[in-house]
């Protein structure tokens, strides 16, 4: 159909100026383009998929209710990131069934490393399996949060800036040294370099 084909064509910030002006049905594309997207994120941040899923809805609400604060000359994806990190942020501070996953049911984790790969390499390589995420939760939550968004979202600095309301030249800093502790916490727990 000739109307879907142009939905698909239009930007995120086009069709935020659509919604402000009353083509309210028009957020359902933004819903179909971020929510999986947002659900994977959450999940990684809190670690709770029935928590993550509330966190996403309430997202989306707030994003819709907030839509004619959003400048449409900045990008729609790292405004909604934003809302997502600060809900998910708020529910692991009031949510009574959040648990943080304990360390030490993380020590078992299988290392499967190639033995020629170095830890650097390993890190980049390989940042979104196995042991290399279960370092990751031993890091301070700021470097994390850059790790995340960097290498499980793809995004780049000025993104990164964005959406953790950063300066690009900070987002540079807290990669690198988040990159040095996963590789220092990685040969600690075993992962060859």
């Amino acid at each position: 159909m000739h109307h879907s084909t142009q939905n698909e064509s239009l930007s995120d910030e086009t069709i935020c100026q659509m919604v402000v002006r009353g083509d309210s049905e028009r957020f359902a594309l933004l819903i179909t383009r971020y929510e999986a997207k947002l659900l994977r994120y959450v999940i990684y941040l809190i670690h709770d998929e029935v928590a993550a899923a509330d966190v996403v809805q309430e997202t989306f609400i707030k994003a819709y209710r907030n839509l004619q604060g959003f400048d449409t000359k900045l990008q729609f994806s790292s405004w909604i990131y934003r809302i997502a990190h600060n809900e998910a942020i708020n529910s692991i501070k009031y949510s009574r069934r959040f648990v943080r996953t304990d360390v030490d049911d993380m020590e078992d984790m299988q290392h499967d490393v190639e033995p020629h790969m170095s830890i650097a390499d390993k890190i980049d390589s390989d940042i979104l399996h196995g042991d290399v995420v279960a370092c990751m939760q031993k890091i301070p939550q700021r470097y994390r949060d850059v790790l995340i968004l960097q290498y499980y979202e793809n995004m780049k600095y000025s993104q990164i800036a964005d959406v953790l309301r950063i300066p690009v030249s900070t987002v540079g800093v807290w990669a690198s040294r988040g990159k040095g502790m996963l590789k220092k916490i990685c040969q600690q727990k075993g992962v060859r370099s």
